[in-house]
């Protein structure tokens, strides 16, 4: 039998306050797993814990700034420490700083964009694949179908996505042997503070919806279904893909 249960699972969800990442923690908790929310500020990954906690869920929550290394070691540090290994790591912080033509964005709002969205997550996941060595795990990459098709004035965060896609595929390779599976998912237009902006918009938020077969955006807890599969044992053959929940945009 195909089983989605996390029991005894340890997952480590970044950008967990809100969101896809909050919808994805409450729905890894509610099928096993200990969470580790992870985001820059404590304050809102507190608000997600109790909710889990609440629901007759485990979770802890760690503030960490993916941009700086010293503050992602010592989060693995405290990961080895408090649990001895990790089963399952979401990468799904990331910013979306400028929306605009290329030709205008600063080497600031460029740098700020890469280092959240494609650095953080790259060391995040070499710090700890020693934590999944052992008995394998699961790396689940949120990229975003920018990453295949640039969204209109999202150039740069598009790059970095289409980086986090390729990420995906060459850890996936290297990672093999070790029972370590990664995969992305890819979401479309999802109602979340980043996206704020696009549905908000009525010209840009028209032409999106004229090229979404679904002719809506998506909510967070739509994208769970596609981590809980990547995050669990039905996965076990699934390495190095990607899994586009878009409405049908990239039909």
């Amino acid at each position: 039998m195909v089983s989605f249960e996390l029991k005894d699972k340890t997952a480590l969800i970044t950008g967990a306050s809100r969101g896809i990442g909050e919808a994805i923690a409450m729905n890894l908790a509610a099928h096993g797993a200990r969470c580790i929310l992870v985001s820059r500020k404590i304050e809102g990954l507190e608000v997600v814990r109790e909710k889990i906690v609440t629901a007759g869920g485990k979770a802890e929550a760690v503030a960490c700034h993916l941009g700086d290394l010293t503050q992602i070691e010592a989060l693995c540090d405290h990961v080895a420490k408090t649990y001895g290994r990790l089963d399952i790591l979401v990468n799904n912080a990331a910013v979306n700083p400028y929306l605009g033509p290329m030709t205008g964005a600063s080497p600031g709002v460029f740098d700020k964009t890469v280092e959240v969205n494609l650095r953080g997550p790259f060391f995040l996941i070499q710090k700890t694949v020693p934590l999944m060595e052992k008995k394998g795990g699961s790396i689940i990459n949120v990229a975003s179908v920018g990453g295949i098709s640039p969204g209109m004035f999202q150039g740069i965060y598009s790059i970095t996505k289409a980086g986090v896609i390729a990420m995906t595929k060459a850890y996936a390779k290297e990672l093999a042997s070790s029972n370590i599976r990664a995969n992305a998912l890819l979401p479309g237009l999802t109602e979340t503070r980043f996206s704020a902006a696009l549905i908000e918009n009525k010209q840009i938020y028209e032409y999106a919806l004229q090229r979404i077969p679904m002719k809506r955006h998506a909510q967070p807890e739509e994208m769970v279904g596609a981590v809980l599969y990547l995050a669990s044992d039905a996965a076990s053959y699934t390495t190095g893909t990607t899994i586009i929940c878009d409405g049908g945009m990239m039909a």
